[in-house]
C-alpha cells in the first residue's frame, strides 16, 4: 500500500430518479449515465484502469444480473472489473483501495437499482438474521419504525421535529434536477407510527457514476478535484436486540477513522432514507447547525436502492468541483436500522 498517494473524484453523474422505469432495462438506465461521466473528464472505456459496480440480485430478481449491466460498459476488449452485492458506495471504497495500491490510476464506479419492479419493503427483509428474525417478515419500514419510535421515547425528538427534516429535505431538493420528490409537501398518513409517509422514502430506480483518478491525472481530469482525505465503513451487531438504535457507534467509529473529527466539515451528504435516521447520524457524527446536511434532498428525495449511497460521495464531490465546499463528509448506509455504515471525508484545494 501507497497510503500517501491522492485520490480524488473527478467527475459525477446520475440519472433522472423516477418512481417507474418499465420501458427501461437496467443497461438502458445505466448507458446514458456512464456516457456522461466519462465525457465530464474526455476519457474513453478503454482510458479506464479499472471498473467496479454495486447492485443487487435480489432486487433484479435474477442471478449474476450485474453482469448484463457490464453491457453498458463495454468489456471487449477485457477489462479489470470487479463488483460488490450492494450500495455502490462500496464499490467506490473498493476502487479507492485500487488506487491506493498503485495498480490503476484511474477507476470508473458505477451503480443502480430498479425498486419499482416488486415489493421492495418485502426484499429487504432478506438483510436480517435468517434464523431469528426474518421469520417474522418485519419490513423496511416497520423496523425504522421501531428506530423512530426509540429516539422519541429517548426524548431525541419527537413528530413535528421529524417532519421539519422532511420538509427541509425536500424543499432543498428543488435545486436538484434528478430529485425524484422535490418540493416540501403534507407529511400524509402514518405509514407505522411513528413514521407518516413523508417521514419514509420514495419507491423509484435509478442509477450514478463517478470516476476516481491518482494525483496528476486528477488535476489533469478535473478543475477542483474531489480529494478523499479518509475513508472507512464499520458494522453493527447483526441482531437488533443488542443494539441501541437511538446511536450509531459504527458511523462514529468510521468517521474517526476516515479523520472526519480532525477539522470541521461544511456540508454532510448522509444516506438517511427516514427522517429518524438523519437524527441518529448528526448526533453520531457531532454535526452542529453550521454544516449544511443534504443540500441535493438526501434520501427523502431520491432513493434508487443500491446506489443512493454512491449518490451522496457524488453530490458531496460535484459541490467541491463547483467550490460550493471545501470539506465535505459523505455516508452511506446498508442494512436495517442504519446497521452498515461507511464515512468518507472529501476535500478540495485550497482557494487561491
Amino acid at each position: 500500500m501507497t497510503p500517501d498517494r491522492e485520490v480524488a473524484i473527478v467527475a459525477f453523474a446520475q440519472s433522472d430518479h423516477l418512481r417507474r422505469t418499465d420501458d427501461l432495462s437496467e443497461v438502458e438506465m445505466v448507458m446514458p449515465v456512464l456516457h456522461e461521466v466519462l465525457r465530464q473528464t474526455g476519457l474513453k472505456a478503454a482510458d479506464i484502469g479499472f471498473t467496479c459496480s454495486g447492485s443487487s440480485d435480489y432486487l433484479a430478481g435474477r442471478a449474476f444480473s450485474f453482469t448484463m449491466a457490464l453491457d453498458g460498459v463495454g468489456a471487449w476488449p477485457p477489462i479489470s472489473e470487479s463488483h460488490v452485492e450492494t450500495d455502490g458506495a462500496w464499490a467506490l471504497y473498493e476502487a479507492w483501495v485500487k488506487l491506493l495500491t498503485g495498480e490503476a490510476d484511474t477507476a470508473l464506479v458505477y451503480s443502480y437499482g430498479k425498486s419499482s419492479p416488486g415489493s421492495v419493503r418485502d426484499v429487504l427483509t432478506r438483510q436480517l438474521d435468517p434464523y431469528y428474525l426474518a421469520p417474522l417478515w418485519p419490513d423496511s419500514v416497520a423496523l425504522a419504525a421501531l428506530q423512530a419510535q426509540a429516539l422519541v421515547d429517548a426524548g431525541a425528538t419527537d413528530e413535528p421535529a421529524l417532519a421539519a427534516i422532511a420538509a427541509r429535505s425536500r424543499e432543498d431538493a428543488r435545486a436538484n434536477p434528478h430529485a425524484q420528490l422535490p418540493g416540501a409537501r403534507p407529511q400524509g398518513e402514518y405509514v407505522v407510527q411513528p413514521l407518516r409517509t413523508g417521514d419514509c422514502p420514495p419507491i423509484g430506480d435509478g442509477a450514478a457514476a463517478v470516476i476516481l483518478a491518482a494525483g496528476d491525472r486528477a488535476r489533469e481530469l478535473c478543475d477542483r478535484p474531489a480529494w478523499i482525505r479518509g475513508m472507512d465503513h464499520r458494522i453493527e451487531a447483526h441482531s437488533l436486540g443488542v443494539r441501541d438504535l437511538t446511536d450509531s457507534p459504527s458511523t462514529r467509529l468510521a468517521a474517526e477513522r476516515a479523520g472526519a473529527f480532525e477539522r470541521p466539515v461544511d456540508t454532510a451528504e448522509l444516506h438517511a432514507p427516514f427522517s429518524s435516521q438523519e437524527v441518529v447520524l448528526t448526533r453520531a457524527l457531532g454535526l452542529d447547525d453550521d454544516v449544511r446536511v443534504n443540500p441535493s434532498g438526501g434520501a427523502l428525495a431520491a432513493n434508487p436502492v443500491m446506489a443512493t449511497g454512491l449518490v451522496r460521495l457524488g453530490e458531496a464531490a460535484a459541490r467541491i468541483h463547483r467550490g460550493e465546499s471545501d470539506r465535505a463528509l459523505a455516508h452511506a448506509t446498508s442494512g436495517p436500522c442504519l446497521q452498515q455504515n461507511l464515512v468518507a471525508v472529501l476535500e478540495g484545494d485550497p482557494r487561491a
